[in-house]
């Protein structure tokens, strides 16, 4: 589940909708021609989405139940549902493997969402490089695929990236990738009439919503999706998003067709530099929901499961804690992790897009991070065992983004706040997780409810930006109290 193909800028991509669309529609024979049909309704407010039991976060949480981390990703990341990759090619077993989630989940009476990913030349030989051999190969698997489907409801995310990245295709390659499109949506649709299909559309800060649309409309989403899906394995804003996926509509034109959006890491939005790869200091964004309050947006889904690495901190796919632990930490809404929850409506979703989000440590992160100068805290009136340091983790010309982690041994917090003094004219712009403010060079910030504890083996980090001109020293001392 590599994000190489989610990068924000692709200057070498070109638009080939045109110059393959009669390929396509010869290809693609009935499929492509057939009038369009109309979507179905938007997902039911109250749909509960599956979570599965087998996920990578369910296994770790069990296996490591006396992990100072384990409760916080348990409680943030593990109690919610996450999309369900089938990204392994195994044409002799996926009937089955669908099976065995979509039986449990119609049993239990909610909807799985499941990430079909075996388009041939998949990322384009990225870190997640693979799929089927053949698109004659993709036609035989997805539709072992979409036997196990049954007859209950369910979410198709299709083919992450098919239609965002194709600057490795030549025309030829291209209507075929579009024609195996159409055809999986036909296929998923005619073996489950309750199943919704999305098709890719990038995100907000790659394509054009005309481009887009244009790739959209070749691959057959008008006659054989419910809709389209962006964000997959990204972190832009979810009002960002909003904002792209209804244009994307609009230049579509098909009444019915709705969006969801991939809100699984996007709770502060991107890095400065907009970071794909296991970014540091990034949160999990809006809890899954189809209470979106807005028509044209039918779920807030965690399409990428939060926790599962982009290709940097580790193979792509493969479950690490400490970036799952972080992005708890920063989790836009801590919650109780109940299924469904979430803020309704689309204007309530993270930062804007390319904010100049900041990064803490997240353990064997991929992501770049820039100063590093740091200085040990000192205990307060809660006695010796607990400090708070100070780092300075990424910088450009004109700010940089700062952590300050409080850990705890032999001691225990409950309640705590930290202060430090700039002593080179820095000025504060946002924090998170914690309440901080600046009064001339003195910064102080509290702790949220909900990391106000802090038990003796565990830790708390807190973010901020900050604006600087010139040097940027740290603080001589940091108090913790």
């Amino acid at each position: 589940m590599s994000e190489e193909s989610r990068k924000h800028y692709r200057s070498r991509r070109r638009r080939l909708g045109v110059l393959v669309g009669g390929v396509v529609a010869a290809l693609a024979g009935g499929l492509m021609m057939a009038l369009p049909q109309q979507a179905a309704a938007e997902l039911p407010s109250g749909t509960q989405f599956y979570k599965d039991p087998d996920s990578q976060v369910a296994r770790w949480t069990a296996a490591h139940q006396g992990d100072h981390r384990q409760p916080l990703i348990s409680q943030v990341i593990g109690e919610r549902p996450q999309g369900i990759w089938f990204a392994n090619y195994t044409p002799s077993t996926v009937t089955q493997d669908v099976r065995a989630v979509t039986g449990p989940a119609a049993a239990a009476g909610q909807v799985p969402v499941l990430v079909a990913y075996q388009m041939p030349n998949r990322d384009c030989g990225g870190a997640s490089s693979g799929g089927a051999p053949s698109h004659q190969a993709y036609g035989e698997w997805i539709d072992r695929f979409a036997a196990g489907l049954g007859n209950d409801p369910v979410v198709v995310i299709l083919e992450p990236d098919a239609l965002a990245l194709i600057s490795c295709l030549d025309s030829q390659e291209l209507a075929s990738r579009y024609a195996s499109m159409s055809r999986a949506g036909a296929a998923i649709r005619s073996a489950n009439p309750s199943a919704k299909v999305y098709f890719d559309a990038g995100h907000s800060s790659w394509n054009s919503p005309a481009v887009q649309a244009d790739r959209l409309r070749s691959a057959g989403v008008t006659q054989n999706g419910d809709g389209i899906y962006s964000n997959a394995s990204n972190f832009r804003a979810t009002p960002d998003e909003v904002a792209f996926t209804k244009a994307v509509l609009a230049e579509l034109g098909t009444p019915g067709l709705g969006a969801v959006i991939d809100t699984s890491r996007n709770g502060r939005g991107p890095t400065a530099d907009s970071e794909w790869c296991d970014p540091s200091g990034r949160g999990v964004g809006l809890p899954p929901t189809a209470d979106t309050g807005d028509p044209d947006i039918d779920a807030f889904l965690w399409i990428k499961p939060p926790g599962e690495v982009d290709g940097c901190a580790g193979p792509a796919g493969q479950f690490n804690a400490d970036i799952a632990y972080e992005l708890a930490q920063n989790a836009q809404e801590p919650g109780s992790g109940t299924t469904g929850g979430g803020t309704a409506g689309g204007s309530s979703g993270g930062t804007t897009g390319g904010s100049s989000e900041g990064t803490t440590d997240g353990g064997s992160t991929g992501g770049t991070t820039a100063g590093g100068a740091t200085t040990g805290g000192t205990t307060g009136g809660s006695g010796d065992g607990c400090s708070a340091t100070y780092a300075v983790v990424n910088e450009w010309s004109s700010g940089f983004s700062g952590e300050v982690r409080i850990a705890c041994d032999g001691a225990s917090l409950n309640g705590w706040n930290v202060d430090w003094e700039f002593t080179g004219g820095q000025q504060l712009d946002q924090a998170w997780n914690a309440t901080c403010t600046q009064s001339g060079s003195q910064v102080s910030c509290r702790s949220a409810d909900w990391n106000a504890v802090v038990a003796d083996g565990s830790s708390v980090t807190i973010g901020f930006n900050a604006t600087s001109t010139g040097s940027n020293p740290a603080p001589a001392r940091v108090n913790l109290s």
